[in-house]
């Protein structure tokens, strides 16, 4: 047997893929940022000064603050996580239930579609729009901030809920309908003991948004640390707009260290500490 024979064969290389579209889309999402950029009527040679005005205005905040509107700070702070404590609450009443029907296998497929484009729509939509429909029925009261939160905590946590559902393990589920359960049973004894975990840590989750965005929904004069924050802002009060920040800025970071230690307990247990 010669070498020739002994070769391996010879294989012709596939051809290059071609994707012109994927060119033609990176040509368009260019020539949009491209034109949203110089479309903006932006002074860039002021971009210059920026720098020192910030630290002008970090002077002028926290070079000597006004420690005497601590009280009345942490009050108000007190009153925003009250409001992002109820608008968490009624969003878990509302979202868990109507997540499980938007899964696949425990709804009809209409009923399933229609509540995942509700919760879509919901997350399309900032809080701040709620609570500007909101307050035309209630008024600039902290219930206002804290319905819009609530309508906004369904959407994410009943997108969350459903994923939660799908992704459980089908053992139990097979056997509670084996066992003659129907659809309220196979969610109390097949899925409920697999979703808690998650579910716990989502609606945790959701606290620590609430109470960054009531401080947001402040803005609009529906109280809490947002609305006395806008006031003195307005006045340029700058020393005591520095305690509230101060505050705005210890409380949060408490809240999610707190909120996120609990989160992992809840999700990897506790630690076993070794010898």
């Amino acid at each position: 047997m010669s070498a020739v024979d002994l070769a391996p064969p010879a294989f012709a290389l596939p051809a290059k893929p071609r994707h012109p579209w994927r060119l033609v889309i990176g040509g368009v999402v260019t020539i949009v940022v491209v034109v949203a950029f110089w479309s903006v009527d932006i002074t860039w040679s002021r971009l210059a000064d920026l720098p020192a005005e910030v630290i002008r205005y970090v002077g002028l905040m926290f070079a000597s603050p006004n420690w005497a509107k601590l009280p009345d700070a942490l009050l108000q702070t007190w009153r925003s996580i009250e409001m992002a404590w109820i608008g968490t609450v009624l969003g878990i009443i509302l979202a868990t239930p109507i997540s499980f029907f938007a899964a696949r296998g425990f709804g009809p497929a209409w009923l399933r579609w229609l509540l995942r484009g509700i919760f879509s729509l919901i997350r399309a939509v900032p809080e701040i729009i709620f609570a500007i429909i909101i307050l035309s029925v209630t008024g600039l009261t902290p219930l206002t901030g804290a319905l819009a939160l609530a309508i906004n905590g369904v959407g994410t946590l009943g997108k969350w809920g459903y994923e939660a559902v799908e992704s459980v393990s089908p053992g139990p589920i097979e056997a509670a309908r084996a066992a003659g359960g129907g659809t309220l049973q196979v969610i109390r004894w097949g899925v409920w003991p697999q979703v808690t975990p998650a579910f716990l840590s989502f609606w945790l989750y959701r606290f620590e948004i609430n109470v960054r965005s009531s401080a947001v929904l402040g803005l609009i004069g529906v109280g809490g640390i947002g609305d006395m924050l806008t006031s003195y802002t307005q006045y340029r009060e700058w020393s005591t707009v520095g305690v509230l920040l101060i505050v705005v800025v210890v409380v949060t970071m408490a809240i999610d260290a707190i909120s996120g230690a609990l989160r992992r307990r809840i999700m990897e247990g506790a630690r076993v500490k070794q010898q």
